[in-house]
């Protein structure tokens, strides 16, 4: 099933259930998919345009979290929070960092990159294989790390 109809479908029970985050955070992802599809594509989204999709929205919400947090807003960091955790349950299950490390060290191997210089060629190689899996900040800090 498509994103697309999955969101329509879990928007219609989320709005007999009169679950009001939900169908917020719902309504926000139909949205870009509206915005993607006027764009001219002609076509259903893949799988990657429809991660990509998500985690732009989570990423959104993960940044508003730690501005809201810094003005001492908790209402509207348990808000986001809550957007955020639902928009994760359409995003494919997160790796953890160990796991990320070891695929990092793999690619490593592989490629014989061992300086510095070299970071933004490892970052593509590694982005390649983990993209969506693991939020690319972790993913910079572990290259960071293996190349020094």
């Amino acid at each position: 099933m498509s994103l697309k109809n999955k969101i329509n479908e879990d928007l219609n029970t989320a709005l007999k259930a009169k679950e009001t985050v939900r169908i917020e955070t719902l309504r926000s992802i139909r949205a870009e998919i509206l915005k993607m599809d006027k764009s001219g594509m002609n076509r259903e989204m893949n799988e990657d345009e429809e991660i990509q999709l998500l985690s732009k929205q989570a990423k959104m919400r993960k940044e508003s979290i730690d501005l809201f947090r810094e003005a001492a807003r908790i209402d509207l960091v348990d808000k986001e929070q809550a957007q955020l955790d639902i928009i994760n349950e359409y995003l494919p299950k997160q790796m953890s960092a160990d796991e990320a490390g070891i695929i990092v060290d793999n690619i490593l191997k592989e490629s014989g990159i061992t300086e510095q210089k070299d970071f933004g060629k490892l970052m593509g190689e590694v982005m390649k294989q983990l993209k969506g899996k693991i939020d690319g900040k972790i993913i910079q800090d572990l290259v960071k790390s293996k190349l020094n």
